[in-house]
């Protein structure tokens, strides 16, 4: 549904701290999946752990922050706005995510009022689930300081 290119659009984030290569289906302020493919040629990997590659699990909840930022800035009252954690709960990591896997990030918006919303993710490599979370998040006005 939505590239590279297009995410970019949407979301401030950008390379090499943009961890979203595809959305494959978006409902604006509500769902969204997108997807993360790991090449083994990402930096990170050179660093952890040398001989023993593995994405780590901060960053796997990050790709579902910006997967959920693609939900909640898709909707026009949103555009521009930059989305920022305000918090985490059950966060969960249930299976280690290797160069060669394709990261499947699924967020559900379960509350979005005003400037605050909560989400709840689940990434997953094929069928199993990698980290699951729970993420409260703030909206506010973008732009250069």
């Amino acid at each position: 549904m939505l590239d590279k290119a297009q995410i970019e659009a949407v979301i401030p984030h950008r390379d090499p701290f943009l961890l979203l290569d595809s959305v494959v289906e978006l409902v604006p302020g509500r769902r969204v999946v997108a997807e993360k493919r790991l090449t083994g040629e990402e930096e990170v990997f050179r660093g952890h752990f040398p001989g023993y590659p593995v994405f780590p699990g901060v960053l796997q909840v990050e790709a579902l922050a910006q997967a959920g930022a693609v939900a909640v800035l898709s909707l026009p009252e949103n555009r521009g706005k930059i989305v920022l954690f305000a918090g985490l709960e059950k966060v969960r990591f249930r299976r280690q995510v290797r160069p060669g896997d394709t990261l499947r990030l699924e967020v559900e918006l379960v509350a979005l009022r005003g400037p605050l919303g909560k989400g709840e993710g689940k990434a997953s490599v094929g069928e199993e689930i990698a980290c699951t979370a729970t993420m409260t998040f703030a909206l506010t006005e973008g732009g250069p300081a």
